[in-house]
This record gives structure tokens, sequence and C-alpha cells, in this order.
């Protein structure tokens, strides 16, 4: 029978060989309210400088065009340092895995960055990342879901890939002299993936009426995220049976009157309790567990902590792991900490070493780390990752990666145990033991059908 601190490191964390996971559900949820060593520890591209790297290389892209001398060599300059703030955010986010002591914080902020899928479509956006991750998604985890909805929804990464910085009220000043016309991709996504669901009891009407709310919210690199009057559509609006903005049109804080309201929406309660659900313990989780988060949701009205604290608490968590296919970047950080790699090891790497050992091995099983397939994130269901080609490489990675980022692996009898704890079954084990060489036996463990869940 699995240990309950092995179920923990598995289960709520990236696995067995990086700190110990506590054991009491209040001491997990405590680790969210200590200070985020890990944060300051490795650190990201914020959204000022993210957002100077946009401008200046949207200039120099102005001066190519106009055939400015020096604008090429410029303009690749600036590219590669919005990938390397890119890349370096993807190193960062794999260190702060290997080396922290609250793993609970790393699995919530891929859940919620996922939540929340928001894409940097071309240069000019890649480095507002990062920002979003740090600065959006990762500070408010812990608090109400209100804020991290509000938080994730106008942040700037969201505001281009939605396309809502082009979207213009179709009677505002704007839509009546330029004839630009309105976008509804945010509210849309808002409403059916980030709150109520596709289930979720609102119509067409609801979505245009929120679009139109929406209208005046824009980001540019040069002034930030702001609310231009002249975008936004004249007149209240009516969405879900309430009326936000006056006469003259919404303003922001009319958005974000909207935005708490839809936080304690009872479908936004069962629809968050569900994703939570199905990330942490099954992927047709157990109705029960569903039920209580759906209810310390809305008794909490949307405390993140206490939902934590009931998803914890439940006896479905701590029943023997393996509910859950580990997706790609999921088994290569638990591949890393079983190995016993240090956060400063990746962070270290040069982009060739993190495209050799991560990102290239990550796109061959079937997840390109900067390019999830929609707003809806990365599937959660098993069979999206254990298939043919994706199992493949899984087996190739296991067996050629550990012995080319150590000179020595360690004895496979104790490894499995190292990865594995109590969750490693006898067959396993027997199979381990008669490796024939320790390459083998590391690889064995890592494509383990044990390893590949959780």
């Amino acid at each position: 029978m699995a240990k309950r601190s092995d179920i923990a490191a598995i289960r709520m964390g990236y696995g067995l060989g990086g700190a110990p996971m506590p054991e009491d559900p209040d001491a997990i949820v405590a680790g969210l309210l200590t200070d985020d060593d890990q944060r300051k520890a490795y650190p990201m591209t914020g959204l000022a400088q993210a957002s100077v790297l946009a401008a200046q290389l949207q200039a120099a892209r102005r001066d190519l065009r106009k055939g400015v001398d020096g604008a090429k060599d410029e303009a690749k300059t600036l590219r590669r340092a919005v990938i390397a703030a890119r890349d370096g955010a993807a190193r960062q986010r794999l260190a702060r895995i290997l080396d922290t002591d609250t793993p609970f914080r790393e699995r919530l902020t891929g859940f919620w960055v996922d939540h929340f899928t928001a894409v940097g479509q071309g240069p000019g956006r890649w480095a507002l990342v990062p920002a979003f991750v740090d600065e959006a998604v990762r500070p408010n985890i812990a608090g109400r879901f209100a804020d991290l909805l509000k938080a994730a929804v106008l942040h700037p990464l969201m505001l281009e890939y939605l396309d809502q910085s082009r979207s213009a009220g179709p009677n505002s000043r704007v839509g009546r002299t330029q004839r630009r016309g309105m976008n509804e991709n945010l509210a849309r996504e808002v409403l059916e993936l980030h709150t109520l669901g596709s289930t979720g009891t609102y119509s067409q009407a609801d979505v245009r009426q929120f679009a139109e709310l929406l209208t005046g919210m824009t980001y540019t690199p040069r002034k930030g995220v702001r609310f231009q009057p002249a975008l936004a559509e004249p007149g209240p609006e009516s969405v879900l049976g309430a009326t936000y903005g006056g006469p003259g049109g919404p303003a922001q804080a009319d958005i974000t009157e909207f935005l708490e309201d839809l936080a304690v929406h009872p479908d936004t309660a069962r629809h968050v309790a569900r994703k939570l659900a199905v990330h942490f313990q099954a992927d047709t989780p157990d109705p029960d567990l569903v039920a209580s988060l759906e209810r310390a949701y809305r008794d909490s009205g949307g405390a993140l902590t206490e939902v934590y604290r009931a998803l914890l608490s439940h006896p479905a968590m701590w029943t023997e792991p393996g509910g859950k296919a580990k997706q790609p970047f999921d088994f290569v950080a638990s591949s890393f900490l079983a190995l016993g790699m240090q956060g400063s090891e990746v962070a270290g790497w040069k982009r060739r070493d993190w495209r050799q050992y991560v990102e290239q091995p990550m796109v061959k099983m079937g997840q390109d780390f900067f390019s999830p397939p929609g707003p809806d994130g990365w599937p959660e269901a098993a069979d999206a990752w254990i298939t043919p080609q994706g199992l493949s490489q899984r087996i190739v990675w296991s067996m050629r990666t550990p012995a080319a980022l150590r000179d020595t692996l360690p004895d496979p009898r104790a490894f499995v145990q190292t990865a594995l704890g109590s969750t490693a079954s006898r067959r396993l084990a027997w199979a381990v033991g008669a490796a024939e060489t320790r390459p083998q036996g590391v690889g064995l463990v890592l494509s383990a059908p044990e390893f590949n869940r959780r």
C-alpha cells in the first residue's frame, strides 16, 4: 500500500526525489502562504521589461520596412532578446520545481496557467509570457478566484491573444469613424473556459453583451493596458441578468465589477471544482470530490485556499496514485527530480541544451511547450498522451538522456525506490534488478507505466 507522503509528492507535486511533501492537508495549504523563495531565486522577465522589448522590436521593424540603416541587425538582436526571455522563463519554471520546498505551489501554478491559457503569438508578444505567469497567475493562486480571474483576463498577453486590443464597439467613436469591428473572442472564452463552463447558463446574447462591456480595454507596448472610451460601446450592458455601465458606456470599473460577480456565480463554482478534480485526481473524478470542492468554493466565496483544503482532505485524493497520465513536461520534471538534478543546473543551460534535453523531446512526445492547441489548454485525458508515438519517445528519452546528464547514474535497484517509493510494483523492481547496465535499469524505471502516471 502506498505511503501518504509518496502519494502527496506524486499527486500534489511533481514526484519523488525533491523536498518531502507534508502529509497533512493544512500543512500543504500553509506552504502556499509562505514567502515565494523560488520566484526570487529564479526570476522571470517582468511586464515592464517585456513591454519595452516589444516596443523596441516594433520600432525596429518599422525602421526595417523604411530601409533605415542598421534596422535589420537591431531587429535580429531584439528578436533574440525576446526568445531568450521566453525560453528563460521555461527553464526557470523547471528550475523552481527542482528546488522548491513547496511542490504544491508549482503544481498549482502549472494548473492555473493552463486554465487561463494565453499564447504569445509572434516575437513581439513572446516576452509577455513570463510576465503573465509570474505577475498575473502565480501571485494569486492562494487568494480569491476573483482576483486571479481579473489579473489573468485583463493581462496584456490575454488581451493580445484573444484579439481584445483590436476590438471596438460598433457604435463607439472609433467603430463609427474607422469601421473597426467588435471581437467576441475574449468574452466567449472567459464564460466558456475560465468561469461558467461550456454547459453554463449563458446565451449568445450574454456573450455579445459581455463583448460590448469589454470594448475599451486595450494594450499597446508603449502605453500599456488602459481603458479607451473612444473604443467603448455606448450605453449600459445587460449580462447574465444584471446591468453594468451607464448611458455613456462602460468604464474599467464596470468590467471588474462583472468579473467579481462572475467569479462567485454557481456555475463558476461547479466548473472550477470539476477542473481541479480532473487535474489532481482522475480523468473521471470521484463525484463526491467534485461536490465537496464546489461546496467549499461556494461557501467561501471562491477563496482558493479553502477549495484546496477540501481537495486535500478528501479520501479520494489519498488512494493509490495512477489516475492521471503525466504530460510530457510533468514527465521530464519528475525524471529530473528523481535523478537529483538541481535548479541551478537547468537555469544555467544554454539554449541548445534546453532544446536538446527538454524542448525537442517534449515536441516529439506531443507537447510543444509554447504552443497549446487552443485557448482550452492542454488535454487532461490520458489517451491524449499515452499514444504509440508518445510512449516510444518517452522510452527513447529515458534510455538516452539520463546518461547524457549524469557522469555516474545511480544503482537502478536504489533508483526505483528514489523515483517511486512505495508505489513501485514488485514486477518493476525485479526487472530493474535484472538490467544489464545502469542506463538500462534507470531507463526502465523512467519508462515504466507507474512512473508515467500520477
